[in-house]
């Protein structure tokens, strides 16, 4: 799929389905590798992220979760569709570009989250 929607957009958008993960690669020439796993917890749709901060949920149980698909939003987002059926959550260029960025704090906040509240990665 090409990312060539707009300023901010990734010049390059890869779905490997074996490895479970989305590749983005941006006009600056940084590339990050983002899991399934990571993107559908961070999810910015409200099923996961409540309409008020403490309504986050922490979703777990999703370690196997893969894409199915992806479809652009305008020229600034891409709604991705995984194979747990959830895909309301429309991701914009600059959570992705922060999601991959910030990847091990999301992943380390992503932990601590099913530590505290007693949820695992696992179905």
């Amino acid at each position: 799929m090409s990312g060539a929607h707009g300023p901010g957009a990734p010049v390059d958008i890869a779905v490997n389905r074996a490895d479970k993960t989305l590749t983005l690669t941006w006009p600056d020439g940084a590339c990050h590798v983002l899991p399934a796993e990571l993107l559908r917890v961070c999810s910015p749709s409200a099923e996961v992220q409540g309409h008020h901060p403490d309504q986050r949920q922490v979703v777990a149980g999703r370690r196997q979760v893969g894409i199915i698909g992806l479809e652009p939003v305008g020229r600034y987002a891409i709604r991705i569709v995984f194979d747990d059926l959830h895909d309301t959550g429309i991701y914009s260029w600059d959570l992705l570009r922060d999601l991959g960025t910030r990847r091990d704090a999301h992943w380390a906040a992503y932990l601590d989250d099913l530590a505290r509240t007693g949820k695992s990665r696992d179905p």
